[in-house]
């Protein structure tokens, strides 16, 4: 069980709210429709006219440039399709097996924070770890979550390796929020090689298998929904 008082804020909605849906979409999700989706979702939710939602999808693979790109860091330009995003960030991968959760809330009903908004997505993500006994981490000069490797120590001090594994990136649009997280349970870690992920060298890239963890994504979902309702409220599916 997460302790939200130790979350920077709460991002309860306001009394009274509906329920966040809660959509998991099956097979892969073209990157260009979902964000159309997102983007029309968005415009509704800040009208009025739509309830918030968490929507899980798989994507095939591609690599995504967030606002913050440095074009050196796309190592193989031709590997994949590259997607210009309007996200915070900047290289990332994403692709069969890992699980982008794309988080579209209403800030207005919550708190109007982004800091705080990214500090409890990373902890959406740590507190799924948790649930499975991994230990994420966050790190002050790096973005997303890491887990220690203290199978492979590094460095002239011997300081244990940490490997990345899941990224935040999000944006808002008045004042509603959408992209989020993406967790790697079983992708094809090759794939990230192709890219300098968020920009940071000197530190690997892991998933929930890699780390001697046989989940299926069906898991995941489970325990991301639950610890999704400790932090920001009640859902429903949608």
């Amino acid at each position: 069980m997460l302790e939200r008082a130790n979350l920077p804020t709460t991002f309860f909605a306001d009394e009274g709210s509906p329920p966040v849906e809660w959509k998991v979409s099956d097979g892969l999700t073209d990157y260009d429709v979902a964000v159309a989706f997102m983007e029309d979702r968005v415009e509704r939710i800040a009208a009025g006219e739509a309830s918030e939602l968490v929507w899980l999808v798989e994507h095939p693979p591609l690599y995504t440039a967030g606002t913050s790109a440095d074009a050196a860091d796309l190592l193989s330009p031709d590997r994949f399709p590259v997607h210009k995003t309007g996200r915070g960030g900047e290289y990332t991968y994403h692709g069969p097996g890992q699980r982008v959760v794309y988080v579209m809330l209403d800030l207005r009903r919550r708190t109007r924070d982004v800091r705080a908004l990214v500090a409890a997505l990373e902890e959406l993500a740590i507190g799924t770890l948790a649930e499975m006994n991994i230990t994420g981490e966050r790190r002050e000069d790096r973005v997303g979550v890491w887990v220690r490797r203290p199978d492979r120590p590094v460095g002239p001090e011997g300081e244990t390796a940490e490997d990345k594994i899941a990224a935040i990136g999000v944006r808002l649009r008045k004042w509603v929020s959408y992209h989020g997280i993406a967790i790697n349970v079983d992708p094809d870690l090759d794939h990230f090689s192709g890219i300098v992920p968020c920009g940071i060298t000197g530190h690997g890239v892991t998933s929930l298998v890699d780390l001697g963890l046989p989940v299926e994504m069906a898991d995941v979902d489970m325990r991301l929904r639950s610890v999704f309702e400790e932090i920001f409220g009640p859902t429903r599916s949608a």
